[in-house]
């Protein structure tokens, strides 16, 4: 066995077949034709000394040791990638694309006037934007699949970067024929024996929603719970019940005179901390930082009801 003569060629189409399941469709992906990948990938079990994909009828299946060389190749070329970013980011700062994950109660909200005025003033950065649950986002980051997340702070991975952004205020919705809707605020103890709906699990604004009830003495309604804030809206809207919103989505879909109504609560200031997020030793780091800084300007001159957060310089090397 020889590993000097593994080549990145051949880990790409090693990873690329991981992630199609399909021969074809990964040489594909991979811009050659099937028999050269083919022959790659036989050449890279030769110089391994052993059997990593098995061929059948049934499709590709991975070896216990394939799936492991896997998971190694993945890490080495995400390595690669950080290197050759690096040395990327160090001569032209905010320059090529980067993928960023976003969590949909969030990134709809914030993100278009972000992405406009990166598209303004730095023209040759792009963002690939995919939202997902945030119970995943980490683990995608992890994965490679995203360069950089932005989502609720902090963060539970050893191997993340914490890059405080801003702290947005969590507001309380209620029907525009409730009896708190005429109020200008309500306070905690409104609250009480209130019915109040919740996104569903994977979203962390359903454990922050489960906490403020416990606190507030209001009552969880368990047999509905929405898969969006939109279906949360129009829930609440139909008196189902009564919910917390974020306000972001609040000052972009709850509209005056309409048939929700969203209050600031007063003696108890309520809110999620949000931040961006990336992998420890990433080569595009630099660029991350200046991404930071740059969301945090837009922030402070274009979102005035979120507060900015102090952003920690030690965590973001």
């Amino acid at each position: 066995m020889s590993q000097a003569n593994i080549t990145l060629k051949q880990l790409r189409y090693l990873v690329a077949l991981a992630e199609e399941k399909h021969f074809r469709r990964a040489a594909e992906v991979c811009g050659v034709s099937q028999p050269s990948l083919s022959v790659q990938l036989q050449k890279l079990e030769e110089q391994l000394g052993s059997r990593v994909v098995e061929r059948g009828r049934a499709g590709v299946t991975f070896t216990p040791v394939g799936r492991d060389v896997v998971t190694r190749a993945r890490s080495i070329l995400m390595d690669v990638q950080a290197m050759s970013d690096f040395a990327q980011t160090a001569q032209y700062g905010l320059t090529g694309t980067i993928r960023l994950g976003v969590q949909a109660t969030l990134g709809p909200y914030l993100m278009p006037r972000i992405a406009a005025r990166l598209h303004r003033e730095h023209p040759d950065f792009k963002l690939y934007i995919r939202e997902s649950l945030p119970s995943q986002l980490e683990a995608e980051l992890l994965a490679g699949k995203h360069d950089i997340i932005l989502s609720k702070l902090p963060s539970r991975g050893a191997d993340i970067v914490d890059a405080p952004l801003f702290q947005e205020p969590i507001l309380f919705a209620v029907s525009a024929d409730h009896p708190l809707a005429t109020k200008d605020h309500v306070v905690p103890s409104d609250l009480t024996g209130l019915p109040v709906l919740s996104l569903s699990r994977g979203y962390h604004l359903h454990d922050q929603v489960h906490a403020l009830c416990k606190e507030f003495g209001a009552e969880v309604i368990h047999d509905y719970e929405g898969t969006s804030l939109d279906a949360l809206r129009q829930m609440v809207a139909m008196n189902m019940g009564t919910t917390f919103m974020p306000a972001l989505y609040a000052k972009s879909e709850i509209n005056k005179g309409g048939d929700v109504v969203a209050l600031p609560l007063k003696g108890r200031r309520v809110f999620r901390s949000v931040g961006l997020f990336w992998r420890k030793g990433a080569g595009r780091a630099p660029a991350f930082v200046k991404l930071n800084n740059f969301v945090r300007e837009v922030v402070q001159t274009d979102f005035q009801e979120l507060m900015a957060l102090e952003s920690v310089v030690a965590q973001t090397k």
